[in-house]
């Protein structure tokens, strides 16, 4: 089948501003923090690993316990549960087991870059699989209802760019209601540049889909390049968001004429305890004092402040302990009273 000539409906451009996964990270816990402080219309899970048989409802709902809230985070953000996988039948029964769930969309990862993924034949790697891509959406599609939509998300390519517009095609033609583009191969990995201007391409190619573009996007200013090179206005924010939680509401004042807001390092003690407390109810204690480090890491990026507070946290790994200096580096930096 030629793809290229496959009709794509057209849509209703979905959200403006999504906020991605991060294995590891950015999973639910720091969806719950980072939601409120900024306007994102749609958040995506981190990916379910599916292989050959139909998961039981508590893999969906250990992920992403959003689904047993209406699957949306408690700032009212919807966040839809991310698949992957490469079996189209597999997939399907798992969509169709998982909209029992009534989540508010259905996302299909061909973007994940990670070698043990792609070495079992997920994510990235099925790029230059363009017909294997159409098989699974167009499965997927069939076997929830249409009230639920299946978007996708892929990078430019494996090795190269060769079959970019071939995948894109492929994935709108199978009936994606949305197409995230991670603006560089999976070979690229997360080393910059991102290659924003490629996405030009596949708008060109399917002017009816919408498009999101990804990757690279740190500040606001790297916001609006991506816009300027790709001619997509929707973006997905990841490391962004995490090293700067108010990156979405900057964007979106800039869109309104607004001025930017002024939150900073000040206004992050209450996120910060926030989230630990989160973690210390969810994570196993000897990775506790992990996840906060990995967020101040992070935080460094945009608040120089949080260098001295990730060197005086770094080294400490009992949560008691822990729990003490946070709180006693919060109040030394007047954040805390």
């Amino acid at each position: 089948m030629d793809l290229s000539t496959v009709p794509v409906k057209n849509l209703t451009p979905l959200s403006p501003l999504l906020l991605a996964p991060m294995e590891g990270l950015l999973d639910h816990l720091l969806r719950e923090q980072l939601t409120p402080l900024a306007p994102y219309s749609m958040a995506v899970s981190e990916f379910i690993r599916v292989t050959d048989r139909v998961l039981p409802k508590r893999v969906f709902t250990r992920i992403v316990p959003e689904l047993l809230t209406g699957g949306r985070t408690q700032a009212g953000v919807p966040v839809w549960p991310q698949l992957l996988g490469s079996d189209p039948s597999v997939l399907a029964d798992n969509a169709a087991r998982l909209a029992e769930l009534a989540p508010p969309g259905i996302d299909l990862n061909f973007g994940c870059p990670a070698r043990c993924v792609n070495r079992h034949r997920g994510g990235a790697v099925l790029l230059d699989e363009p017909e294997l891509l159409h098989r699974i959406v167009a499965a997927v599609r069939r076997a929830v209802p249409q009230g639920i939509a299946v978007t996708a998300k892929m990078r430019l390519g494996v090795q190269d760019r060769g079959r970019m517009l071939e995948a894109a095609q492929a994935l709108a033609a199978g009936g994606a209601a949305q197409l995230v583009v991670h603006a560089r191969t999976q070979r690229d990995g997360y080393k910059p540049p991102a290659h924003w201007h490629e996405l030009a391409r596949i708008r060109a190619a399917l002017p009816d889909l919408p498009l999101v573009a990804n990757g690279e996007i740190w500040t606001l200013q790297d916001a609006l390049q991506a816009r300027r090179e790709s001619g997509v206005q929707a973006l997905m924010l990841g490391r962004g968001a995490v090293a700067d939680p108010w990156l979405a509401a900057r964007i979106q004042a800039h869109d309104a004429g607004l001025e930017s807001p002024r939150a900073g390092w000040p206004e992050l003690a209450p996120a910060l305890l926030g989230y630990w407390r989160r973690v210390r109810q969810a994570v196993q204690p000897k990775h506790q004092a992990g996840r906060v480090k990995q967020w101040l890491h992070y935080l460094r990026r945009a608040h120089p402040q949080a260098e001295a507070a990730y060197q005086g946290l770094r080294t400490e790994a009992n949560p008691a302990q822990f729990d003490g200096l946070l709180r006693a580096l919060l109040r030394e930096h007047a954040l805390l009273v």
